[in-house]
């Protein structure tokens, strides 16, 4: 069954003030794995939904506190993994953690352009289910408003986005090795919607996890190479310029036969709050 490696890993970064990476939910950890994750660096201006969660007091200041990514999804609303908001990953609740940000418009890490916004309010859906990692989102509502032209449209159920073969581009900060190398610029990996047959079969249950088609989608590729890994966690799968998916959970990274899982954002609509 799957669980999120995060407990230790905190625990590590808040005590040497490191690198901030919180992982996917994984069976092992990914370093184990030493698979090249193939994507490519990107502009932020060329996925301007994409921000970085971040707490500088939790995770030190290397990577700007970044741990997990997150999708704009409406001026002042940010979609990101419920598991990130976890009390493992935070050290409490998400109202305790008095640096809480969003950091938008930035495609480095570490450079002074774009916006750090404070989070002011978190809702974590009350669905989540941290063992199957069913309904695996939040919402972060931000201090401060975003430009209109920052936001993505969410798929809802039927759209042509989810067709299985379309091409997709997932978006993120994290692990771009499998063995613990993380970015400082954004990249995107293209990969591609995969059917639900062929996610029950990738995790048919047991130690590899459980696919569950009513709130989770894969995307991948057959042969691997092409992955969201640890520290992507809440960021954002795209499909024909719209919001598919959330970085949620996974076998390694870019492994054959082990796609990634995301929470399916056309669940995700019907269970916000004041839907």
């Amino acid at each position: 069954m799957r669980r999120l490696i995060v407990r230790a890993l905190a625990r590590t970064l808040a005590l040497a003030a490191a690198t901030a990476a919180i992982p996917l939910a994984s069976a092992a950890p990914a370093a184990a794995d030493r698979v090249v994750v193939g994507g490519f660096p990107v502009d932020v201006a060329d996925g301007p939904w994409t921000v970085a969660v971040s707490s500088r007091d939790r995770f030190g200041g290397t990577r700007a506190g970044q741990f997990c990514g997150g999708a704009v999804v409406g001026p002042t609303t940010v979609l990101t993994a419920a598991h990130c908001m976890g009390e493992e990953v935070l050290g409490g609740p998400p109202g305790r953690v008095r640096d809480l940000k969003v950091i938008a418009e930035r495609t480095q890490l570490l450079s002074g352009e774009g916006r750090e916004i404070a989070v002011s309010e978190v809702w974590v859906n009350p669905g989540y289910d941290a063992d199957t990692n069913a309904g695996d989102f939040a919402v972060l509502t931000l201090a401060e408003a975003l430009p209109q032209s920052d936001v993505i449209g969410m798929a809802a159920a039927g759209d042509t986005a989810y067709t299985p073969g379309t091409p997709a581009l997932v978006y993120g900060w994290g692990d771009i090795t499998g063995g613990g190398d993380y970015a400082t610029g954004l990249r995107a990996a293209q990969v591609h919607v995969l059917s639900d047959a062929d996610c029950l079969r990738a995790y048919p249950g047991g130690r590899e996890g459980a696919y569950l088609p009513s709130s989770m989608l894969c995307a991948g590729e057959a042969q691997g190479g092409k992955d969201a890994c640890q520290g992507d966690s809440g960021g954002p799968l795209v499909a024909e310029g719209r919001l598919i998916g959330l970085v949620s959970w996974g076998s390694g990274c870019g492994r054959p036969g082990s796609p990634g899982v995301y929470t399916r954002v056309s669940d995700v609509v019907t269970r916000l709050p004041g839907a």
